[in-house]
């Protein structure tokens, strides 16, 4: 059972730091939408726990140390490419957001220079590139605790003080902007954004494991828990939807309503999301075109995390705005992807050789 939780807690801890990490995520994709941004983290909560399922199965099948094998296995020759360079291009993506919006989260709380935060993130995430996969999850694993009290807390606090119903804050959340023009579609992408996001390093965790039961059922409750961590931060945004709407840090700012002091704080949480999924973005990248802990893996980390370093320069609020939207479209690729391995895994199992050669390939 720990070992179930530990790969659930790693999950959750790969996805944070992109999905949750400012709340201005759950704000445009859920709370948006009012009531039926409810109706929208069910479906999420339900998609999660499903792909989560897949992907940390279909690591641990393969025993596979990267990402490649498993989506030209399940994908084929021509759409594995797409969804392979779709996967590239959202590590770096996504792990360049990562050391900008470190930068951004030091800068407003505490007034650094933006530089300060990314250059603190970018020397953490180069010392957990020297690491073992094992202790890479084990370390993205040990931030989830702190997230799901945070979260807890602020919706206890946001309920207890709301001060109209949701029938009148309906209305408020429904006001503020969105580029998703539908729930579902808002639901559907979103879950996208964030499996693009987190399925190299959970093919790469499910490939550590190998009792495949342990591997299924820690994607599936590490889906399970993202789901729940949507649904308590969209009811906390929906109830404090008057006093939050237009800000861009909407989690900070009913923090700050609590004292100034825990909004400090939730800073370091903040912090530690960014960390998490920033380390496993780059872990899974390096993973995915050398072998790790060798001189080649030391050398390519370096050059990848100096240049990502320097593409974060372009700003935190202009990269997510450029990358997560795009991410979410391209990453249904892979979603159809992980739907269909759930047909061919089936139909492999008839195969005895089958796992065998696919790990022999690895």
């Amino acid at each position: 059972m720990w070992n179930i939780l530990k790969i659930a807690s790693a999950f959750i801890g790969i996805i944070v730091g992109a999905g949750f990490a400012s709340g201005q995520e759950v704000l445009q994709y859920f709370t948006s939408f009012g009531y039926l941004g409810t109706a929208a983290a069910v479906v999420a909560t339900a998609l999660f726990a499903y792909l989560g399922m897949m992907l940390t199965l279909l690591g641990s099948r393969t025993r596979t140390r990267s990402h490649k094998t498993v989506v030209y296995q399940i994908s084929g020759r021509y759409i594995g490419v797409i969804v392979d360079y779709v996967i590239i291009f959202t590590l770096f993506g996504v792990g360049v957001v990562m050391i900008a919006g470190a930068g951004s989260t030091l800068n407003q709380q505490f007034g650094l220079a933006p530089f300060v935060g990314s250059v603190l993130m970018t020397l953490m995430m180069g010392a957990t590139l020297m690491l073992n996969v094992q202790r890479v999850v084990a370390l993205i694993g040990s931030i989830t605790p702190f997230l799901v009290l945070a979260l807890v807390l602020i919706c206890i606090y946001s309920l207890a003080t709301m001060d109209r119903s949701f029938a009148e804050l309906a209305p408020i959340a429904e006001s503020v902007e969105s580029t998703l023009p539908h729930w579902l579609v808002s639901a559907v992408n979103y879950v996208s954004f964030n499996i693009a996001v987190g399925a190299a390093m959970s093919l790469v965790m499910g490939g550590a494991e190998k009792n495949e039961n342990i591997a299924k059922w820690g994607g599936l409750f590490g889906g399970l828990g993202v789901g729940v961590l949507i649904m308590i931060s969209h009811l906390a945004m929906f109830s404090q939807i008057d006093n939050i709407a237009g800000y861009a840090l909407p989690l900070l700012k009913i923090i700050d309503g609590i004292s100034p002091w825990l909004a400090k704080g939730m800073a370091f949480v903040l912090f530690g999301m960014i960390f998490s999924t920033g380390a496993s973005m780059f872990y899974a990248f390096v993973a995915r075109f050398v072998e790790m802990r060798t001189p080649a893996a030391t050398r390519f980390s370096l050059i990848t995390l100096a240049v990502g370093f320097v593409a974060s320069f372009a700003g935190f609020t202009q990269l997510v705005a450029f990358f997560y939207p795009l991410i979410g479209y391209l990453g249904l690729f892979l979603v159809g992807a992980l739907i269909f391995a759930s047909f061919k895994l089936k139909r492999d199992a008839r195969q005895p050789g089958m796992a065998q050669a696919v790990r022999s390939t690895d």
